[in-house]
């Protein structure tokens, strides 16, 4: 790995570890939605990051925001993962065939709407409250997880064929099959393995997007709505506090928003860097 992509992994997870301080620190620091002190009190002792706009303490609710925002980010990859890498594997494992070329189709017809489109679309019809899937109910934050789960499928689909196809080809594999090695247990113990440091580094990328996007989100009042506090709605709560006298209640959230999105990005850098170099190392 080349020297500035180390620098990168190195920031990226001071970023990233200064994220996770703030989530636990203010999870541990009290309740986000108490009244706790006057509302628009600056940073103190007793209020390390101030307090909002109704006296609830700003610490408290970046940490809980900070949380909330990175298990919607982590469920949104985890269920996108868990559709599209299955898909994408048996894809590439027949590229050519049916299976694949029917595959690709739908693919690419769901890639004809934009990803953004397709998540305003998809919450718009869902509603702004929770709903339910048959017996199980679903919050706004899982809402929004899912919509953006469904619009990050295409994208890792085609990641994991592409891989899928480029490891099709080793010559391990074929010797294995004469060896009379079942094509799943070949997927799962052999191919997978293989698969999954290709699709690291962009399953962090989308982390980074899923948590930009939410914030988005809670910017056009899609969002998860008030009072559970997220990254982005409280940056969103803040509104123009930024250049008022209450600085730190939309500056603190929007810090630690940009440290996570930015931790994210370096540490997919270095992910992608790292297994390129040890795919030019097994080059024969």
């Amino acid at each position: 790995m080349k020297r500035s992509a180390r620098v990168g992994a190195v920031v990226g997870g001071v970023l990233l570890g200064a994220f996770v301080v703030v989530a636990v620190a203010g999870s541990l620091h009290g309740s986000p939605t108490e009244l706790v002190g006057a509302p628009l009190e600056p940073p103190s002792g007793a209020h390390p990051f101030g307090t909002d706009s109704l006296g609830r303490d700003l610490l408290a609710r970046t940490g809980q925001g900070a949380r909330a925002s990175a298990l919607m980010a982590l469920g949104a990859v985890g269920a996108s993962l868990a559709v599209a890498v299955p898909l994408g594997m048996a894809s590439g494992w027949r590229a050519g065939g049916w299976f694949d070329a029917a595959t690709m189709r739908v693919i690419e017809t769901t890639q004809v709407v934009p990803p953004l489109i397709l998540v305003l679309l998809l919450l718009g019809a869902a509603g702004p409250t929770a709903t339910t899937l048959g017996p199980v109910e679903l919050t706004p934050g899982t809402r929004i997880a899912l919509c953006l789960a469904v619009a990050f499928v295409p994208f890792f689909a085609r990641v994991a064929r592409s891989a899928t196809i480029a490891e099709r080809r080793a010559p391990y594999l074929a010797e294995l099959q004469r060896l009379g090695v079942g094509r799943l247990e070949l997927a799962v113990g052999e191919l997978l393995p293989n698969v999954v440091p290709v699709l690291a580094g962009q399953a962090l990328l989308a982390l980074a997007i899923v948590i930009f996007a939410e914030g988005g989100l809670s910017f056009l009042g899609l969002g998860v709505p008030p009072p559970a506090p997220t990254l982005g709605g409280l940056v969103a709560e803040a509104g123009g506090q930024l250049l008022g006298a209450a600085w730190w209640c939309a500056l603190v959230p929007g810090i630690v928003l940009v440290a996570g999105i930015t931790g994210l990005n370096l540490a997919a850098d270095a992910t992608v860097a790292a297994v390129a170099t040890r795919s030019t190392r097994n080059v024969p």
